[in-house]
C-alpha cells in the first residue's frame, strides 16, 4: 500500500469547482437534469459554502436529499440552447482520521461479517450487501474475492490487501471502459479506470458478506510542491468504502491503493455509480452530435 503521513490526515481547507459543459450542433429545447451539485455532510467533512450556477439560467431548480441522504438537484431548461453548462463551486472542511487497521485486526473477515449481520442495522446491511446493477457477483468475482479476502484474514489487514491487489492486478487507463462495463469485462480486460475498480472492490467485499458503498468525490488537484499528484485528480473520482463492526466506515481507495485521507472530498454515495452520476438526464433535440467537457479543481485554502 502507497505510504502515508501525518500531513495526509491533518484538517484542511478546500474550494472545489467543478464546470461541466455540453454543446450541440442544433438547439435543444428542453433538457431535464439530475445531479449532485453539493458536497454532503460526513463525520469527517463540513460544507462551508456552495453555489450552483447554470447556463442558460434553469426554469425549475429543485433540491432535494435523496433515499442515500445525499443531496439531489433536478434541473429544467426550457430555452432552447446549443450550449448548457453547470457550474459547482463549494468551500469545504475536511479531517479525515488515520484507520486503526491494528483495532480492525480484532476481527476476521468472517466474525466482522458475522458480526454486522447479527447486530448491524438490517437496512443499511441489505442495501450495501445486495447485488446491484453493476455490481453482480457472479463466479468469477467470488473467485478473485477469495484469493485476496480469505474468511479467516485479519479483517484490516485484508483491507489492505484488498485495495493493494487491485492496484497491482489492474492498470488505470482511460478510455477502455464506459458507463455499461460489467465486472465480468474488467476481469477480462485487466484495465480501467477509478469507476471500474471501486465496482470491482464493492463486488469482492460484498462476497465476503462486507456491506460495501460507492463513494462518488474528488481529490486534491495541485497538492504542495513535492507530493504526489494522485490519479483521478483532474475529474471526478471514486472509492469504496466498507461497514465494520460497530457501524463505522473504512473509505479504500483501489486506484490510488491507499487508505482515504484529508485529500478526499465526498459529494455522494450509494451502491454503485448509477446512484450518484455526477449529472445526467433527458433532452429534446435534432442534434446529431455533441461534446462533454469537465473541468474540476480542487485547491488547497489557507486556513483561517
Amino acid at each position: 500500500m502507497s505510504r502515508q503521513g501525518p500531513d495526509d490526515f491533518t484538517p484542511r481547507r478546500y474550494e472545489v469547482r467543478h464546470r461541466t459543459t455540453y454543446t450541440y450542433d442544433d438547439d435543444v429545447t428542453t433538457c431535464y437534469e439530475r445531479g449532485f451539485l453539493r458536497p454532503r455532510e460526513t463525520p469527517t467533512q463540513r460544507v462551508v459554502s456552495n453555489d450552483v450556477r447554470i447556463t442558460p439560467e434553469p426554469d425549475l431548480l429543485d433540491e432535494h436529499t435523496d433515499h442515500f441522504g445525499n443531496h439531489s438537484f433536478y434541473v429544467e431548461v426550457r430555452t432552447p440552447h446549443q450550449v448548457l453548462e453547470v457550474t459547482k463551486s463549494s468551500v469545504v472542511h475536511v479531517a479525515w482520521p488515520e484507520v486503526d487497521l491494528a483495532g480492525l485486526n480484532r476481527w476476521t473477515v468472517e466474525s466482522a461479517a458475522e458480526a454486522i449481520r447479527d447486530t448491524g442495522d438490517p437496512v443499511t446491511r441489505a442495501t450495501y450487501l445486495l447485488p446491484s446493477p453493476l455490481v453482480e457477483v457472479d463466479e468469477a468475482v467470488k473467485a478473485y474475492a477469495a484469493s485476496v479476502l480469505a474468511p479467516e484474514a485479519p479483517l484490516g489487514d485484508a483491507i489492505v490487501a484488498l485495495t493493494h491487489a487491485i492496484f497491482t492486478d489492474f492498470a488505470y487507463r482511460s478510455g477502455v471502459t464506459n458507463v455499461r462495463t460489467t465486472l465480468q469485462d474488467l476481469l477480462e480486460l485487466r484495465q480501467g479506470v477509478c469507476q471500474d475498480f471501486t465496482h470491482l472492490a464493492l463486488g469482492c467485499l460484498r462476497a465476503a458478506g462486507l456491506p460495501g458503498r460507492y463513494v462518488s468525490g474528488y481529490l486534491e488537484t495541485s497538492p504542495p510542491p513535492g507530493q504526489q499528484r494522485l490519479e483521478g485528480s483532474d475529474a471526478s473520482h471514486a472509492w469504496a468504502s466498507v461497514l465494520t463492526p460497530g457501524g463505522d466506515w473504512v473509505d479504500l481507495d483501489p486506484t490510488n491503493d491507499h487508505l482515504a485521507d484529508s485529500r478526499y472530498v465526498v459529494t455522494a454515495w450509494g451502491r454503485d455509480f448509477r446512484d450518484v452520476s455526477p449529472l445526467k438526464g433527458v433532452i429534446y433535440t435534432e442534434s446529431t452530435t455533441s461534446s462533454l467537457d469537465v473541468g474540476v479543481d480542487v485547491t488547497r485554502l489557507a486556513e483561517l
